[in-house]
């Protein structure tokens, strides 16, 4: 839980406050932009929630924690929050909350199917989650995108039966027991419509996945920059090869999609025209740095 006397002196004075052991993951930013704001290296409250919708993001947020970083002096009925995750994003797309400190903060997704729902990367094993997501029909697949973002993979596997894919470069010892491990960069129909295309350069075996054309999850190959208003890649972020991720990005130009879902940062919707020259504007960036 977060402690009081570790308040951070950037929140504004109030109810809900962010302490000091906030990794500046950006998931509280994610579910509550009203509330939170990034202060450079931690996050903080700038602006105490006042309505229904805001105080129900603030609690989403403080349950999404994976530091437990974000407190309230009063004592809420966190119910309708915890009832509120996964949250629908679009269609049949739910963030699912939860976050895990392992994948530092990273947001992974449901996508719910009658063939049988998938989850993108791993969000936290917490029971309230769990059930939720059993409610909502479990879960048959678990994609992970790359190594950093698997979490508690195991322990839904062993809840749901789900079956996982995991890109084998980036298979290591706490992932060795995962179902499907594809090989090479061409990409590999998963059947549904769901299409895994390997995408080194954050990790030698990242893969995004591209779900009927439209959601493309990203893991933390590429994202949004709200401050340069184009997609980009986060380049001091990349621990295999910078230039495999350009080439990376750039046969993401071969596909339409018009939906962004990253691990890190908010997901992003144009039209597929708008997105296709976005994707050009960061392969030009990525190519300067």
């Amino acid at each position: 839980m977060a402690e009081l006397a570790k308040r951070l002196p950037e929140n504004v004075p109030g109810d809900f406050y962010v302490d000091d052991t906030c990794i500046d993951c950006d998931a509280c930013r994610i579910f509550a932009p009203t509330v939170f704001s990034d202060t450079g290296d931690q996050s903080a409250v700038f602006h105490q929630p006042e309505t229904d919708e805001e105080i129900l993001a603030a609690q989403k947020a403080l349950i999404s924690c994976p530091t437990a970083s974000i407190g309230s002096i009063t004592k809420h009925d966190m119910r309708p929050a915890l009832s509120s995750l996964p949250e629908l994003i679009d269609g049949d797309v739910y963030r699912c909350g939860y976050a895990s400190e392992s994948s530092f903060g990273a947001i992974s997704y449901l996508v719910r199917r009658p063939q049988g729902n998938i989850l993108i990367d791993s969000p936290r094993f917490s029971g309230p989650l769990v059930k939720n997501i059993a409610a909502m029909g479990g879960a048959s697949r678990m994609l992970l995108t790359h190594q950093d973002d698997v979490a508690d993979h195991a322990r839904f596997a062993a809840r749901f039966g789900c079956e996982r894919v995991l890109h084998r470069e980036d298979v290591h010892a706490r992932t060795a027991t995962i179902e499907l491990q594809p090989e090479g960069r061409d990409p590999i129909d998963l059947g549904g419509g769901m299409l895994m295309i390997p995408t080194p350069g954050h990790t030698k075996g990242h893969a995004v996945f591209l779900d009927r054309d439209t959601y493309l999850f990203t893991g933390d190959h590429l994202a949004w920059s709200e401050q340069r208003g184009h997609l980009y890649a986060f380049r001091s972020a990349c621990w295999y090869s910078w230039k495999e991720q350009i080439r990376s990005m750039e046969r993401l130009l071969d596909y339409r999609f018009e939906w962004v879902l990253p691990g890190h940062g908010r997901p992003i919707h144009l039209n597929a025209a708008t997105m296709h020259a976005s994707l050009e504007r960061c392969i030009a960036w990525m190519n300067e740095r």
